[in-house]
């Protein structure tokens, strides 16, 4: 049997790795569509918010289990956010820190608990 922190360590390491894999692989695809199609680089911008908060919503509602769920998408969500920034800075090469990703990293970590929420509900635990 498993102890309450070891769950929550797993259940919240797994949704950021998976958070993380689905956010390298979907900007990748859409960097390559929205270069070849659209110019500005706000529609990459856009593209990487809308692929963050996806992210942070799906993986804590298929991996974060049980009680405590609010408080454990909501610290997948954010600590997802910040892995995604760390590798989305190696791949640029250049760390970029704007008042902008304090934003975004309250709105996956908002997203990531309401995925949990709705995760446990739908699965009548």
């Amino acid at each position: 049997m498993q102890s309450f922190l070891g769950r929550c360590v797993r259940e919240v390491t797994l949704s950021v790795l998976f958070y993380a894999v689905f956010c390298l692989a979907a900007m990748s695809l859409v960097a390559v569509f929205v270069r070849a199609y659209a110019p500005q680089d706000g529609a990459v911008t856009a593209a990487a918010w809308v692929i963050r908060c996806a992210g942070s919503f799906l993986f804590p509602l298929l991996f974060v289990r049980r009680e405590r769920a609010l408080f454990k998408g909501a610290a997948a969500g954010a600590v997802g956010a910040v892995v995604t920034m760390l590798l989305f800075a190696a791949v640029a090469g250049a760390f970029s820190c704007t008042w902008l990703f304090a934003v975004e990293l309250f709105a996956c970590a908002l997203l990531g608990g309401l995925g949990a929420l709705a995760g446990v509900k739908l699965r009548k635990e």
